[in-house]
């Protein structure tokens, strides 16, 4: 067992390099009704859930211990409500040219997202849950292209 270490990615080539995470937040009704409305006490949901997963992209290595820092060249975040399920899906995609992968940042953007999403609606009742995270796809670097299949 070693000790953990940054990877050295100093022989690696800059290429482009995307990823996708996407998080998915079950409101309830209350809380979806005041989503889909714009009738949060605290203010644009959605528009502060957005600024939350662009930073905490931008954030990551200082979140995770061994992770990069890397100059972040876009993120874009989407988020689709579902009335059936009373949920808000943020999907979070970054780009990047360098040595090393944008994975973890799409992915604690999606997690911030629904952070604050909880954040902003607790008041409507506790019971949200945040689940179903995970990397949708990724391109670029010596891996290659990922792509989940769900």
């Amino acid at each position: 067992m070693t000790d953990p270490h940054m990877i050295d990615v100093s022989q690696k080539d800059i290429t482009v390099r995307t990823a996708a995470a996407r998080g998915m937040i079950v409101l309830g009704a209350e809380a979806f009704e005041v989503v889909r409305d714009g009738k949060c006490k605290k203010g644009d949901v959605l528009t502060t859930a957005r600024l939350a997963a662009v930073g905490a992209a931008k954030q990551t290595p200082q979140i995770i211990p061994l992770c990069h820092p890397i100059l972040i060249e876009s993120v874009k975040v989407d988020f689709d409500l579902d009335e059936n399920e009373e949920s808000v899906t943020a999907t979070v995609t970054v780009k990047s040219q360098g040595k090393t992968g944008v994975e973890m940042e799409a992915l604690c953007g999606a997690c911030l997202a629904c952070l604050t999403i909880y954040d902003m609606l607790k008041y409507t009742g506790k019971a949200m849950t945040i689940n179903e995270v995970y990397l949708v796809e990724k391109t670029g670097g010596k891996s290659g292209d990922y792509k989940r299949h769900n």
